[in-house]
């Protein structure tokens, strides 16, 4: 006969597990809501960089014309469906239901990022050879962007990977109070601002943990995203006839390169900071 007979708790509030579950950068470039068709054009205009003429001797002043761009992003559907059957909900730890409709976003959560880090990365200006995370390679890349006359108008922004940040907390400049506000030591934030520049740590960087890690600092305008109207669809329901529930969730969406000057990418070695 057994002496003890012990008892199992499993804790029915659910833990989530480690994954990317909202879009972090879609508030960074230039959106639009599609209400019909499968292609969103946006126009990119500009002097073409014009100079000011004086009169000319005929006494009749010089006209020119704009230079105007359209660019067209086609917009692809995209899902995710999860299913479970209702024994497998009544019997399982955790709200079966919940768990699906969340997971189902951040799939698509993710995969709009995924379509706008697509685009970013086939932008030509860069800041040369791979190299650790440094003011310099900041300041070059925003230096870059000046060039090209883009505006320093709050709409710049930096995505980097984490070796990127830890790097960069460790340069004085960036952590100590004579040169910031910022206190990255307390709490080690995943968007701040710096330098004037609007900075987010992203995960899914391409080269994440490599020595040929893609980051990137572009201008809201430099880059397009569109969505069919109303964006995200959410969808949970219960199949009565072969009884099981579902979640799905889907977006039509495209992303599409504007300005090419308006982006460059930063070569950045993370190696160092991989795991062992």
């Amino acid at each position: 006969m057994a002496e003890t007979a012990y008892q199992i708790q499993y804790k029915q509030e659910f833990v989530a597990g480690f994954e990317q579950r909202q879009s972090l950068v879609r508030h960074t470039v230039t959106t639009e809501a599609v209400i019909k068709g499968n292609q969103a054009t946006f126009l990119v205009a500009d002097s073409g960089s014009a100079e000011a003429v004086t009169r000319g001797v005929n006494g009749l002043i010089p006209a020119r014309a704009d230079n105007l761009n359209q660019y067209t992003a086609t917009l692809v559907e995209w899902h995710d469906l999860v299913r479970r059957t209702s024994f497998n909900i009544f019997a399982s730890q955790g709200d079966g239901r919940r768990i699906m409709q969340e997971t189902t976003m951040a799939v698509v959560n993710r995969k709009i990022d995924s379509d706008i880090i697509t685009e970013l990365n086939t932008a030509t200006q860069d800041t040369g050879a791979a190299a650790t995370g440094t003011l310099s390679m900041a300041l070059h890349a925003l230096t870059i962007l000046g060039n090209n006359a883009v505006p320093m108008d709050g709409n710049v922004y930096a995505l980097i990977t984490p070796a990127m940040l830890a790097y960069l907390m460790q340069t004085k400049e960036f952590a100590s109070a004579d040169y910031t506000g910022n206190r990255p030591f307390d709490g080690s934030p995943s968007t701040f601002k710096w330098a004037t520049i609007n900075w987010i740590v992203h995960p899914s960087l391409p080269g994440k943990g490599t020595s040929a890690e893609k980051c990137f600092m572009y201008h809201k305008s430099a880059l397009g995203h569109a969505a069919n109207t109303g964006e995200m669809q959410s969808a949970v329901g219960y199949d009565q006839e072969q009884d099981y529930s579902y979640a799905r969730c889907s977006i039509f969406m495209g992303a599409k390169l504007l300005q090419n000057s308006g982006i460059v990418v930063m070569n950045h070695d993370g190696s160092g900071y991989a795991a062992l």
